[in-house]
């Protein structure tokens, strides 16, 4: 049987706390009936689901792919005044080794030790530190790049993809964007 070329990295499951219903084993049933020989877990937040997550994929036969959909304050992860900012980001995180499997755990600890305010929190500080291991992917509407250019705000989105193209070096960093009125491509933006 031939294997579908997409695999679905952005799942939240019910460990995704208010964002995500999905159980493992229908998770797993829905790929295996898409032919999809591997799936991520990116819940919001935290790894609550993730050892759980490992083993029944490797039951059923599905490559696990860890991660996690965290946030990211705008700017420290220390500040935390109300009515103050952009909110946070989004940004998709995914294992890619065992260093990377540690620095997200080390990633999600800290957001919730010392960047929780409202939500646990991580920083570009923390991202450029604890980055080995990690393939980032832009997001989605809530991502940092594409909250700016929803807005009109081009020069802070590309300054955005730029900054995270630089944290995630070696092209680990994935952007997923469209723009209509404005011709944008990754290979545009500088050094890459």
């Amino acid at each position: 049987m031939q294997t579908s070329d997409f695999i679905h990295l952005h799942v939240h499951s019910q460990y995704s706390l208010l964002d995500g219903a999905i159980r493992f084993e229908e998770a797993f049933n829905i790929a295996k009936k898409y032919r999809m020989n591997a799936l991520a877990l990116t819940d919001h937040g935290n790894m609550f689901g993730a050892v759980e997550f490992y083993q029944m994929a490797i039951k059923h036969g599905i490559k696990p792919i860890v991660g996690c959909e965290v946030y990211v304050s705008p700017g420290s992860r220390f500040e935390k005044k109300a009515g103050v900012g952009e909110g946070n980001y989004h940004l998709t995180l995914l294992v890619r080794n065992e260093t990377g499997y540690f620095n997200l755990l080390k990633l999600v600890s800290l957001a919730h030790l010392e960047g929780f305010y409202y939500k646990p929190r991580v920083d570009k500080e923390l991202l450029s530190k604890y980055n080995e291991g990690l393939i980032a992917l832009s997001g989605c509407l809530k991502g940092e790049i594409a909250a700016h250019a929803s807005r009109g705000e081009m020069k802070k989105a590309l300054q955005s993809a730029e900054d995270y193209r630089k944290i995630f070096d070696n092209r680990r960093f994935l952007l997923r964007f469209k723009i209509t009125e404005y011709k944008i491509s990754c290979r545009s933006m500088p050094g890459s």
